[in-house]
This record gives structure tokens, C-alpha cells and sequence, in this order.
């Protein structure tokens, strides 16, 4: 009996070419573009690619009418609005998001799946560099698996999906390296063959997140005072939520050496600079956290941990404390642990789970 497949394809290469490897694998497909109600520059008008435009939904049913598949599009606007307040709100709180974890959580394995499930499909599929397996009976798990393609892996954003979620979930790349799915794209010769790949978060052209915050906070962003780690006054800033830990460009004072954030205060309003050193630590604390190749955290367990996406993952234990956190000690500092990021636990190539980070031990 043929399986059905919803996919989220985004007018881009890759998730071009894992609906065209479905179809070929014989699932019957239906893509789906997601609106999400924000104006998008053009590359003619960045110079670089962002995603979700109307040129990018154009591009996305041209592949479909190619692979001879359904499409439809879909109005995410209201929960993607959830999305840029909790943003925007998280600066506001001292804490640095990540809303592209939110984002696979809540729209594409959230809302997403809900509407593949009224069409009566099996699963949700994605053109995420990720894998997911089912482990030995006696464990009754699904896995989440780094991509094959280390350099493309994104198995670390998606970290938050249930058992539920990753059971219904496909990720025809995962075996794949990103200059095979180019071309693969070529021989297809699809339209999204050469298309630049999106390097920015979606809803913040040029990466320049300030103009939103100023949108959506207005009046709530107040400036405060910079200080060091002695308590010195150096300075005033615009507003805490212009800052991140481990920033060293735009703090708006020049230093003769090299000078970072490595604090940042909501209660104070404060941002404190440092030295480097001074944003190495060796511990943090985690909540809200997904368990995928275990139920829950038990004892005290040794991993490798990863603090922000393109961190390289890094010798750590973790132990379970109270209210369902953990703590996790590394092996050796960390540089500029983020309170608002995810820390994501591996086992060489397996996901064990993760969190979102509270704060470094000392602060």
C-alpha cells in the first residue's frame, strides 16, 4: 500500500531534491509551501538568499509541477508571529534564541504534521541534513541521527522533537552530501539547481535583528550602563537586547584589545565587558529537556556536548538535578556559554537529547 508523504518544501535546493527522492522511493507526495506573512528581500535586492518569499514559493511549486506532485501553500503567519515574539522577548530577558529550533518544533513537525495528518499521510518530511532510525525492539525508540554530510549536519536543531514527531518524520538527505543533492538537483534539472542557500534567519534580513526588536518592543528597550568585571562604569549602551554573550563587535566603546560581553543583566540593566578568558567556563545549568535515545536521566551520564550550532561537540558529564534540569560539566572551558541557547547531548553519531540553556555555573 503506497505511503503518503507531506513535504515542507521551502523554494529551495534541498528540500527540492528530497521531494524528487521521495517520489522516486514511491511515497505519494505532497509538498507544501508555509507562508509566513513577512516581507523577504530578493537576492536582487540583498544579494543573498533568505527564505519564504513569494519568489521562493514560485520556485517550490515549479518543482512540484516538475515532480508532477500536489501542492498547496499554507498560513503559518499567526504561529510564526509566536515565533518572532518569543525572539524578540528573549533578547528582552538577556537570553540569545534560537528560533529555528522553535520553528521545526512548532510549524513543521507541529503544525505541519497536524495537517499532513487531516490528509491522512504517514509522515512529515524535510530536506534537514539528519537521520532518523529506529533502535533494537528492546529499546522501542526512534533515534535522531547526525547527517552524513558533518559539514551540513542539523540534527543539533532539531533536537526537540518528540518520539511521536520523529516516528512520522522523513529526512531523505541524511545520507546525502550537499554537493551530491546539488547534483542530483543538476541531473533532475530542476529549478532550485544553482539557488543560493538561505544563510540568515528568515524573518531578520542582512542578520541585523535591531529594527525588529525596535518593531515589536518599541518602548520597553531602555539604555543602561557598561561596565567590566571590577564594576567600573565604561559606558552606556542602547538596550540589553542589542547584545549577546560573546559579542565583541558593536559594544559602541574602543578597547586597545580585544573586548567581549560576557554578561549581560536583565535585573540591572547592565551589560559587563571582559577579557576572553573571562568567557571560558566549565559548567552550566539546562531545562525543558528532550529525551530522545533515553526515556529521562536517571545517573549521571558522559556525552558530547554542544552548546550552539556550529560548535564543535566537546567531552562532557551530565547529571540530572532538581525540577527535571541537568548540570553539565566539560572536560575543558567552554567559550561564551549562551543562557537561551540549546545544549545538545550526543553519543558519537546519536542525539541523546538536550535543553536550553539557563546559565554558566558562575553567573
Amino acid at each position: 500500500m503506497t505511503k503518503r508523504a507531506v513535504i515542507a518544501m521551502s523554494g529551495g535546493v534541498d528540500s527540492s531534491v528530497a521531494a524528487s527522492l521521495l517520489v522516486e522511493q514511491g511515497y505519494e507526495v505532497i509538498g507544501l509551501f508555509m507562508r509566513l506573512g513577512i516581507a523577504t528581500p530578493t537576492i536582487e535586492e540583498s544579494g543573498k538568499r533568505g527564505c519564504c518569499s513569494v519568489q521562493d514559493a514560485h520556485d517550490a511549486r515549479c518543482v512540484a509541477d516538475s515532480l508532477g506532485i500536489h501542492f498547496y501553500v499554507l498560513n503559518f503567519k499567526e504561529e510564526f508571529d509566536e515565533i518572532i515574539d518569543y525572539f524578540c522577548h528573549e533578547y528582552a530577558s538577556g537570553r540569545t534564541p534560537n528560533p529555528c529550533i522553535l520553528c521545526n518544533q512548532k510549524l513543521k513537525f507541529g503544525r505541519l504534521l497536524r495537517f499532513a495528518q487531516a490528509l491522512n499521510a504517514d509522515y512529515i518530511a524535510t530536506g534537514h541534513y539528519a537521520r532518523v532510525e529506529k533502535s533494537p525492539p528492546e529499546a522501542g525508540r526512534y533515534l535522531l541521527k547526525k547527517g552524513i554530510d558533518q559539514r551540513k549536519d542539523q540534527s543539533y536543531v532539531l533536537f526537540s522533537l518528540t518520539q511521536e514527531q520523529l516516528s512520522r518524520a522523513l529526512f531523505p538527505l541524511g545520507t546525502m552530501t550537499k554537493d551530491e543533492v546539488r547534483q542530483k538537483a543538476r541531473n533532475l534539472n530542476l529549478k532550485t539547481k544553482d539557488k543560493q542557500e538561505s544563510q540568515e534567519i528568515c524573518f531578520v534580513p542582512e542578520n541585523d535583528y535591531r529594527e525588529i526588536i525596535l518593531e515589536k518592543l518599541g518602548g520597553q528597550v531602555e539604555p543602561g550602563i557598561i561596565k567590566d568585571t571590577k564594576g567600573h562604569v565604561l559606558g552606556k549602551h542602547p538596550g540589553i537586547e542589542f547584545f549577546t554573550i560573546g559579542q565583541r563587535r558593536g559594544i559602541g566603546i574602543a578597547f586597545g584589545k580585544p573586548k567581549y560581553v560576557v554578561n549581560i543583566n536583565p535585573t540591572e540593566n547592565t551589560i559587563t565587558i571582559g577579557s576572553g578568558t573571562e568567557l571560558l567556563e566549565s559548567e552550566l545549568t539546562a531545562s525543558e529537556l528532550n529525551w530522545i535515545s533515553i526515556s529521562t536521566l536517571e545517573n549521571p551520564m558522559e556525552v558530547q556536548a554542544k552548546i550552539r550550532y556550529n560548535h564543535k561537540p566537546s567531552k562532557a558529564m551530565i547529571y540530572p538535578i532538581e525540577e527535571g534540569r541537568v548540570r553539565v560539566i566539560f572536560n575543558e572551558p567552554q567559550m561564551a556559554i549562551t543562557p537561551g541557547q540549546a545544549v545538545v547531548f550526543y553519543d558519537g553519531d546519536i542525539i541523546v537529547g538536550g535543553g536550553w540553556i539557563d546559565s554558566p555555573s558562575s553567573r
